[in-house]
């Protein structure tokens, strides 16, 4: 319900009215078998539009679906270990780690320390840094590693592979323009 005296009227293909009484422009919406919505509410006067709102709801909410099924989800997934983990665990969690990159999924690597454990928060970062230099090709820092309280934590992504696609299409596109060009230049 339009409780203002008067409004700025469009109608339907996008045209401007002008400003009229908010009865006057109900009656042509009316006329026009449309509603009257309210599009600016803050304009003085407020702007209204002659649609069909059944119609306009209802390619919102397509739109909205499309935007929905088009974005992606990003998962963070944790692995976590301590400060004495043996060679063949930390093998272990490596391969899982590089499982959950080649996915497309974020990964916090958290490294925990009990009891006296903490003392030797060098033992963590050396681990930390040595996961970096495995994962150098296939991820990206994203937080460097910080100590909050007992645990020792960074974020890794997955390199970005939107690059790497650009620069293929374009090197497969070149060819094939220079293909095109002999083309035209032959009688």
């Amino acid at each position: 319900m339009i409780r203002v005296p008067q409004v700025r009227v469009l109608d339907a293909a996008g045209n401007q009215l002008g400003v009229m009484a908010t009865r006057d422009a109900l009656e042509a919406a009316e006329s026009a078998g449309l509603d009257l919505v309210e599009v600016a509410a803050t304009a003085a006067p407020p702007v209204c539009r002659i649609m069909d709102y059944g119609k306009f709801k209802y390619q919102q909410s397509k739109k909205a679906k499309d935007a929905k099924k088009k974005q992606s989800v990003i998962l963070v997934k944790e692995m976590k270990l301590r400060g004495k983990t043996e060679e063949h665990d930390f093998q272990f969690k490596l391969r899982n780690t590089k499982r959950f990159l080649e996915e497309g999924c974020k990964v916090k690597v958290t490294i925990v320390f009990k009891g006296r454990e903490i003392t030797h928060t060098e033992l963590g970062m050396g681990m930390l840094r040595r996961i970096v230099e495995e994962l150098k090709d296939a991820a990206v820092i994203e937080a460097q590693p910080k100590l909050e309280g007992r645990t020792m934590s960074m974020l890794v992504a997955p390199t970005p592979k939107k690059e790497e696609k650009k620069e293929e299409k374009q090197t497969e596109k070149q060819p094939e323009k220079q293909e095109e060009a002999a083309r035209s230049v032959k009688p």
